[in-house]
């Protein structure tokens, strides 16, 4: 918001998508309580959608590509509408840190806001029934996303490196902290920052 970006996460249109109970939806919902990756059609045909609505520009693409075959698909489709990558930001957190992140994670029933006990608590007035924790927020399936994130997306830094793009931020501080450094890697290395932009975390 601040820089005019456009924030597109396949996360979130995925539990939309879970959530209404689409076809697309449904599917995605069994790979997620299993702890594993959506099939890369499926994120794809989201990632494809969004962007395109968005004219290939001012956007921040957050957790997609996840493998090695959905970034070569990503710089092939964007290459072939002049619309590179501008930059690639890994945000670096030991695995025992993003567990009990995670795992704190609570959303409200009925909103599908989504709080963290430490670094964004729910308001007062929402009561303690509300909030639950969803299944892919668990420490068992935490820890089977971040094997398949150290088989499958990890390799993504090399692919990244070799191009240029990659820039590794330390993901350990409070949210404001690590914005700030992903804001002046972004503000010191892409020209007109607010534009072509992913990151895992």
């Amino acid at each position: 918001n601040r820089y005019g970006a456009t924030h597109v996460s396949t996360g979130i249109i995925l539990r939309t998508a879970i959530r209404e109970g689409t076809e697309i939806g449904r599917a995605a919902e069994r790979m997620v309580k299993e702890g594993k990756l959506v099939a890369d059609h499926i994120v794809r045909k989201m990632a494809e959608d969004a962007i395109t609505e968005l004219g290939f520009d001012n956007f921040v693409l957050d957790g997609y590509p996840r493998t090695i075959e959905q970034a070569e698909w990503l710089t092939e489709y964007l290459d072939g509408h002049a619309a590179p990558l501008e930059a690639v930001i890994s945000i670096d957190v030991p695995d025992e840190r993003i567990v009990l992140r995670l795992s704190q994670r609570r959303m409200h029933k009925e909103t599908h806001e989504i709080y963290h006990l430490e670094f964004h608590p729910p308001p007062a007035d929402v009561p303690a029934e509300m909030l639950i924790q969803r299944k892919d927020d668990r420490p068992e399936a935490i820890q089977k996303r971040l094997d398949v994130y150290h088989n499958q997306t990890k390799p993504l830094e090399d692919y990244f490196a070799d191009q240029g793009l990659l820039h590794t931020v330390d993901g350990f501080g409070t949210i404001e902290v690590i914005y700030a450094r992903i804001a002046h890697v972004l503000v010191n290395t892409v020209a007109d920052f607010g534009r072509r932009v992913v990151t895992h975390a």
